[in-house]
């Protein structure tokens, strides 16, 4: 096993106090919202300001899933977008994805001085930077695509960055913040006069009446819409599943003396690109970001070396005594590279999704909001249209024949996997391991004091095989992303149940 560096927690969690809502009860409201990151947070916030009663429910504890593990820039520039989307979608769409967008930050900016939020919120710029010239012309494509949309881009070849850059595309006057921080000042507007917020409240699943069920083991709740914001739709209806991948990225957190920091809000191009931030502390220390080595969910197991390398890389170019954080985030990108946003099916006319946010979160989540909550008050939106989550979907390209594939071959392969001669010696504390008992792949988990948790490695979601991830010390589902504790308990959608445990006999 390898010593990684830094307390395993979040940052953004880590500096914040835990929440304590109640679970869900049996109330009846106008709207219920299934997942409460940023999306379902902004959403209940503007639908209870409409006069709407809301229920926002989570699983867990609010803004701690997806939201909690961002790197929190909140900007129109993602990394390289505006020249494949006006090469795929056209000139008009291009447009509306950057101005829907930047509504996103301007939206933040705006909540932040009209409701007081202290969050540590500023104004920055945004660079996507090329290191070496293998990579310039994309970013000359970039400036390109982002000057012709009318987008607040600049060329640059200097940067504050400790190395030199080829050149990159920077735009102004975009933000970052203390995500959790804000979003716990809109949660404590969203309780009280009809509203609720529930926690440790797994939905299973949403029948569509009138009004709509919302279940979880022990609980019905009434709405008249639902919303599903939980990263990945819990209902498989809309087959998003397939129509999306799960990416994970990881994350460290150090500190750096202020003189000594780069300024501004960066990201690389190319293969193992690096994303570079930094934060204030409570204490007035500041904290360098630094994300990268990312993966498709459970297609690799020693995740040690993904923390490793980013080690490495903040050694080497940046004035650092130690790791303090690390962590890892999770995201779903979209094959035609638009998040969705709308109801979950033709024949839905009371429930809605946002998902594939395409490791921009930030923004997009904050403006998916925005347009659920026109789409719950009847008021036609500017920007619906193109995250249309009922438009025709490209299953039928390179990237998504190739994803699709993969999973299958998951599906079918993976059900080899596992030691078939196996005792629990071959097990090493700390570890867990595949292994084939009476013709059942099975997931064995030794924890530190030697003992060990058997649980079926068949997810229950569509049934593929899930893999050991050794850091995060969880089981990873390498078809759509849904990951359990080390013991089998789920905590990444779209499974809403657990791994079933088994005896080791």
């Amino acid at each position: 096993m390898t010593n990684l560096l830094g307390k395993p927690i979040s940052f953004w969690l880590d500096s914040t106090a835990k929440t304590t809502y109640p679970k869900m009860k049996n109330v009846t409201v106008d709207v219920a919202i299934i997942g409460a990151g940023i999306t379902g947070i902004t959403a209940a916030y503007l639908l209870k300001k409409s006069g709407k009663t809301v229920a926002l429910i989570e699983a867990q504890q609010i803004a701690a899933s997806a939201s909690g593990h961002t790197t929190a820039k909140v900007t129109s520039l993602h990394q390289l977008i505006y020249a494949d989307l006006i090469e795929r979608h056209g000139e008009e769409k291009a447009r509306l994805y950057g101005e829907s967008n930047q509504a996103g930050v301007e939206f933040v900016a705006t909540t932040v001085e009209q409701e007081g939020i202290d969050c540590d919120f500023q104004r920055n710029e945004t660079y996507s930077f090329a290191k070496n010239k293998d990579n310039l012309d994309k970013i000359q494509k970039e400036y390109d695509a982002a000057i012709k949309l009318g987008l607040p881009a600049e060329f640059a070849t200097e940067t504050t960055l400790p190395f030199e850059i080829a050149g990159a595309v920077k735009f102004n006057n975009q933000a970052e913040f203390h995500v959790r921080k804000y979003l716990l000042h809109l949660a404590k507007i969203i309780s009280g006069d009809g509203s609720y917020i529930f926690e440790n409240s797994r939905v299973q699943t949403v029948e569509e009446a009138t009004p709509c069920k919302v279940f979880t083991n022990d609980t019905t709740l009434l709405a008249r819409d639902v919303l599903l914001t939980t990263h990945l739709p819990i209902m498989d209806q809309g087959l998003f599943f397939a129509k999306t991948y799960p990416q994970r990225s990881y994350i460290i957190g150090a500190k750096i003396n202020a003189e000594k920091a780069p300024r501004g809000m960066y990201i690389g191009v190319g293969n193992n690109y690096h994303s570079i931030r930094t934060t204030p502390t409570e204490n007035g220390d500041l904290l360098l970001l630094i994300g990268g080595g990312g993966h498709k969910v459970g297609a690799k197991s020693e995740t040690e070396e993904s923390y490793q390398e980013l080690e490495q890389y903040a050694h080497s170019y940046f004035d650092i005594d130690k790791i303090d954080y690390r962590w890892s985030s999770q995201d779903y990108e979209s094959f035609d590279k638009l998040p969705y946003i709308g109801k979950l099916t033709p024949a839905n006319n009371h429930i809605y999704l946002a998902t594939g946010f395409n490791l921009w979160g930030m923004s997009k989540g904050t403006m998916a909001a925005m347009i659920l909550a026109d789409l719950i008050q009847g008021i036609t939106n500017p920007w619906a249209d193109v995250y249309d989550s009922l438009r025709a979907t490209p299953f039928v390209t390179s990237e998504s024949m190739k994803n699709n594939l993969e999973v299958g071959m998951h599906w079918v392969g993976d059900r080899l996997k596992g030691l078939t001669k196996w005792s629990t010696d071959d097990v090493k504390p700390g570890e867990g391991k595949l292994i084939n008992l009476k013709g059942e792949t099975i997931g064995v988990y030794k924890d530190k004091t030697g003992n060990v948790t058997a649980v079926s490695a068949t997810c229950p979601h569509l049934g593929c095989i899930v893999n050991w991830n050794s850091a995060e010390k969880t089981w990873d589902c390498p078809c759509h992303g849904g990951r359990f504790t080390c013991d089998g308990k789920v905590i990444q959608s779209p499974p809403v149940k657990d791994l079933e445990p088994k005896l080791l006999s």
